[in-house]
């Protein structure tokens, strides 16, 4: 083993178990090096086999159903992980090598104080007594970059933005000064502006503790800005690996170079985004679309009037005292047909609440919403029920927005049945049928459960449920976000399909700014619920005018750091 080397994994096989007599392989052999003081990152789609592999580092793999192959091994500075045991394993884990996982609210404990939780970890594994430990969770606090640190410690997890959060998962992850911090897509659901913080931060405090990650992502171009090495991953297996230059300027795999060309860019808009399939069928020869003219001239005709919307929430405060908070404040734009409005901004900007009580899932607290020359927010439920259908919603999760119970079938026909579209379910199902295909989904997903299918499918079913309203305005409340740069890339090329097809308008809130360019003619950029700006896509992305809207673009991850 070479000594600059701190990890080493050989021949790693992880294979899980599907019923008493089944197995399939998810890991399939793959061997890699984690030098001292260095960033390596592991790239590839979902099911590559990326989480599983950093879980069979961290010895976190369900026991009763997954095992790891005879022949594999992984050391640690010269000690085989797999010989040791549970004791001396979780000592190793806790202490030397620590995770940051993806999704921090459900990584930390709802019912315990950030102080708390970053002081276990301390009294556990550097024996601190409780003094002791709250002065150094303080003192983490603070250099992670959460404000006031000494009031923030007796927070609950609950009482934080999501960016919050993860920094307190970082926390706790450095507390013990590892020798290899192993993160796990720790950016994914954040902002533009706080993904570039927490990548900031990160590489600040590897540098500082020389300390080695391990950084696990689907996005190449974050890759780019903190990555030495890059390892890419697909169907559990290694298909090419090299340092951070070689992979983005001279990729060999065909695999590599679909990942680097799938997601937008802020110089070029393609008429269709390439995906996964178009370069695997021309062996990496990246295909030539013309480019797709985006922008308003200013004679469309007006599908949506917002006027002055606005949108309070109250806390009680004291025992008779009330507590408003504006999360919209004097909103007003119009959409035209046929085209798409991009709504971006930081978490708590307001961005979906515009969205939301625009479809009347919140109640407005001022302003009007013109459509079809009715103010659809203050019209009674009874008189919206019409509107109803005319403007759809597609929600972030597509995961949690589908009724499990349901078979696909009976989830596209509901809203069918509720609104009478169609003379019977006979020509209802022949309806869904023809909307499936045109989301391109086979068939037989008609009989399926929402289970059955991948986050990418799933979005498209839930697409597919708001055609069959045949609506004129479609909120996509960031309905790319959760999705892997080559399924976004098919999801917003059919949007794009559709929104031609039937001319459908979209109003497109989203915090990935490079995705909003791609598929907006115009749009609004939010701060603290107000408009900060609002001009075409491509005026404000060349000439941003305000400081905010510049800040935003400069978060975007452009690939190679200088």
């Amino acid at each position: 083993m070479s000594q600059e080397s701190l990890l080493k994994v050989e021949n790693l096989r992880v294979s899980f178990r599907i019923n008493k007599k089944d197995s399939v392989e998810t890991v399939k052999g793959i061997s890699f090096e984690i030098p001292r003081n260095s960033t390596v990152a592991l790239v590839g789609e979902s099911g590559s086999g990326k989480s599983v592999s950093s879980l069979a580092i961290m010895g976190l793999l369900p026991p009763d159903t997954s095992s790891i192959a005879k022949d594999s091994k992984i050391t640690f500075e010269g000690r085989s992980l797999l010989d040791l045991s549970l004791a001396e394993r979780r000592q190793l884990c806790g202490k030397d090598i620590s995770m940051i996982f993806q999704e921090p609210m459900t990584s930390l404990n709802p019912v315990f104080t950030v102080g708390f939780q970053i002081g276990e970890v301390l009294q556990l594994h550097m024996g601190m007594n409780a003094k002791q430990a709250r002065a150094r969770a303080i003192a983490l606090l603070e250099e992670v970059g959460i404000p006031d640190p000494a009031s923030k410690i007796d927070a609950y997890p609950s009482q934080m933005s999501g960016g919050q959060q993860q920094r307190v998962m970082i926390a706790m992850a450095i507390a013990c000064e590892p020798k290899l911090l192993i993160a796990d897509e720790p950016t994914t659901a954040l902002d533009v502006t706080i993904q570039k913080q927490i990548i900031d931060l990160i590489e600040a405090l590897r540098a500082k503790h020389k300390m080695s990650v391990l950084f696990i992502t689907h996005d190449l171009a974050l890759v780019g800005e903190i990555a030495d090495q890059v390892i890419v991953m697909r169907n559990g297996e290694v298909r090419e690996a090299g340092d951070v230059q070689q992979i983005f300027e001279q990729p060999k795999d065909t695999y590599t170079q679909a990942l680097l060309h799938c997601r937008p860019t802020l110089d070029s808009r393609p008429w269709r985004l390439p995906v996964i399939a178009d370069f695997m069928h021309h062996q990496g020869a990246p295909l030539e679309y013309k480019e797709r003219p985006r922008g308003l001239k200013g004679n469309e005709d007006i599908v949506l009037d917002v006027r002055n919307l606005g949108k309070s929430f109250y806390s009680r405060e004291g025992f008779f005292g009330k507590k408003e908070f504006k999360a919209v404040e004097g909103v007003s734009f119009k959409l035209a047909r046929g085209k798409t409005l991009g709504v971006v901004g930081e978490s708590g900007s307001g961005k979906t609440t515009v969205g939301l009580t625009l479809m009347r899932l919140h109640q407005a607290t001022s302003g009007e919403a013109i459509f079809d020359g009715k103010d659809i927010l203050s019209m009674s439920n009874k008189d919206f029920m019409q509107y109803k259908r005319r403007i759809q919603i597609i929600f972030q999760n597509p995961y949690a927005s589908l009724n499990p119970r349901f078979t696909i079938g009976q989830i596209l026909m509901e809203p069918m049945q509720i609104h009478q579209i169609g003379a019977n379910d006979s020509e209802r199902s022949q309806m869904a049928y023809t909307l499936l295909e045109k989301v391109g989904l086979p068939a037989v997903a008609f009989h399926r459960y929402p289970h059955e299918f991948s986050g990418g499918q799933r979005q498209r079913i839930a697409i597919a449920r708001c055609l069959t309203m045949k609506p004129e305005v479609l909120v996509c409340d960031e309905s790319v976000s959760a999705l892997d740069v080559s399924v976004q890339a098919q999801v917003l090329n059919l949007l794009q399909d559709l929104q031609e097809e039937f001319g459908l308008s979209y109003i497109f809130i989203s915090h990935d700014l490079a995705v909003v360019k791609y598929i907006a003619d115009q749009v609004m950029v939010m701060n603290k619920g107000k408009v900060v700006e609002l001009a075409n896509s491509d005026d404000l992305y060349l000439n941003p005018t305000q400081a905010y809207t510049k800040t935003l673009l400069n978060a975007i991850p452009r690939g190679l750091h200088s």
